[in-house]
């Protein structure tokens, strides 16, 4: 096995790395030439190459189907643009606002909703920009919380994302700070002390990570989360449900067990959206209320996210789990799936 020792950002590095095979080299670079990749080595060494549906490279390595675009397709599926009333904010919800900061990432999920606006050399939000966006939100009474994503705000060096940070905690109407992050998993090495000390400011701070199988939670990634909540930041976790890998019990159930193992929170499990190219990564809805019963049945209740659809268009997220109430509200279903009367119900 040759060494994965960078992180491949090409089909022809695929290849070379074994990742994939050469027969797949042309198709594979037709899509790398519409969507970024890139595959760092903490994630390339926990892909088997030998397993075809690894649930790993599913995430992360190219499909031709990606460019297969559908009629309810959209580049912009949740509607971050009509809501953008400065570049770099969204705001969506009265309360709350994403601060965009950087529009790359340190890989690139293949079913990603963002995928039409994040990739390399996309820049990131600096000097006057980040200046006009933070104006905003300090003008804005009613936003409690800032939540920074992009891309993934950890890609920012520990000095630029303590000042984005130290500015955040002087608007006293901000109370909440949540970090929306893929790196203490594509790349446990960056989550070092200083990275760590830069979230730290005295505001309520959160630190959602996105995980989606098991595996992804190996030695590494597990120091990684460790550091961060041994300072004191509280995790939660957010998952999107796709096909072929993890949209059975048991894999979703060992991927929230694994969580909370790591001390983190599941917060959402988000069915997956309407963006660009990835059909083929999307369950029902039905598909998805079925494991969430399933779900409550055998795992703790440590173990349960809300099941969550953002409405495309940029409505927000609503909840979609299973219903456990009778229409005319006179019986309530256990997780086995018996009904039992409740005439307290009905009122």
């Amino acid at each position: 096995m040759p060494a994965r020792n960078k992180t491949l950002r090409s089909a022809s590095e695929l290849v070379e790395a074994q990742v994939i095979k050469p027969e797949r080299l042309v198709g594979l670079q037709k899509v790398a030439a519409r969507y970024a990749v890139a595959i760092t080595p903490a994630l390339a060494d926990l892909i088997d190459t030998a397993n075809p549906h690894d649930p790993i490279a599913r995430q992360f390595v190219p499909d031709e189907r990606e460019l297969e675009t559908h009629a309810q397709e959209n580049g912009d599926p949740i509607g971050d643009e009509a809501h953008s009333p400065v570049a770099g904010v969204v705001h969506r919800y009265p309360d709350r606002v994403l601060l965009k900061l950087v529009n790359a990432c340190a890989v690139y999920c293949r079913f990603c909703f963002r995928r039409e606006m994040v990739g390399p050399g996309r820049g990131a939000l600096t000097g006057a920009a980040l200046t006009t966006a933070l104006d905003y939100i300090a003008r804005t009474s009613q936003i409690w919380e800032v939540i920074l994503t992009g891309g993934d705000p950890l890609l920012l060096p520990p000095r630029r994302l303590k000042d984005v940070m130290t500015r955040l905690a002087t608007i006293d109407h901000v109370k909440v700070i949540r970090i929306h992050t893929r790196v203490p998993i594509a790349a446990p090495e960056r989550v070092t002390a200083a990275s760590v000390r830069a979230l730290r400011t005295g505001k309520a701070t959160f630190l959602v990570l996105h995980a989606n199988h098991a595996h992804e939670l190996g030695e590494r990634a597990r120091a990684a989360c460790a550091r961060v909540i041994d300072a004191g930041i509280p995790m939660l976790s957010q998952s999107v449900l796709l096909r072929g890998v993890n949209d059975d019990v048991g894999t979703l159930g060992a991927l929230m067990r694994a969580l909370v193992e790591c001390r983190i929170k599941p917060y959402y499990l988000h069915h997956a959206d309407l963006a660009p190219g990835t059909a083929h990564f999307r369950t029902t809805i039905a598909e998805g209320q079925e494991i969430m019963r399933a779900l409550r049945g055998r795992y703790s209740g440590l173990c349960q996210p809300q099941y969550v659809l953002d409405i495309p268009g940029g409505h927000g997220k609503s909840p979609i789990g299973p219903n456990y109430l009778s229409p005319d509200r006179t019986e309530i279903t256990d997780f086995k799936g018996a009904r039992h009367a409740y005439a307290a119900a009905a009122r």
